[in-house]
């Protein structure tokens, strides 16, 4: 029994140009659906309007976020955290990442990070920084411990080297609750420094 192979086709000039043109083309629809994608992200990341409503950030809600925390870090004679709308867009985005399922997990991104979230629709900026700094009597400087209970957010606000932070609020969908995230730069919280 012979077996039948398929004809060859000869490679002419004509071939080899049609084969160029057809690479030159599949690596120019490549480059520029690239190109395309980075400047989606490039936008999405650079405009705070296309990831937040003109209110996320307006002043008054900065300083809802940012008011107790710097209250905390003066009382220790901590220079003031500085609103940082960089921040402020990565908390955003991971905000509303959380929107779905609204879980307390954190986003493992590059900056220290608080998260909060509260049953219903009611909660504000204010409200989450001041549960995080009422973890401060939990906290023994002596020890850097926290006497069995959770004091991480606390010395996460007070951290020396942390300068500069960015908020965000979502609200949850099928009513899931209020989901509150900031993040801080440089990060916090090693373990085995105290935080001032």
């Amino acid at each position: 029994m012979q077996v039948a192979y398929p004809k060859k086709i000869p490679i002419t000039e004509n071939t080899s140009y049609y084969l160029s043109m057809r690479l030159s083309l599949i690596t120019f629809a490549f480059l520029r659906l690239s190109l395309i994608t980075f400047a989606f992200f490039f936008t999405l990341l650079t405009s705070t309007n296309a990831i937040t409503n003109k209110n996320q950030f307006n002043k008054n809600v900065i300083n809802d976020f940012i008011s107790i925390q710097n209250q905390a870090r003066a009382a220790l004679h901590m220079p003031p955290l500085v609103w940082d709308t960089r921040l402020a867009r990565y908390a955003d985005l991971y905000a509303r990442e959380r929107r779905q399922d609204c879980l307390l997990k954190h986003s493992n991104g590059p900056y220290g990070e608080n998260i909060f979230w509260g049953s219903g629709n009611g909660w504000n900026p204010t409200q989450a920084a001041a549960a995080w700094v009422a973890e401060r009597r939990w906290y023994t400087y002596g020890s850097n411990s926290c006497n069995g209970q959770e004091c991480g957010h606390y010395t996460q606000i007070i951290w020396k080297e942390s300068r500069r932070v960015g908020c965000a609020r979502v609200t949850c969908f099928q009513g899931r609750g209020v989901f509150m995230i900031c993040n801080y730069d440089p990060p916090g919280n090693y373990v085995g420094e105290k935080p001032y």
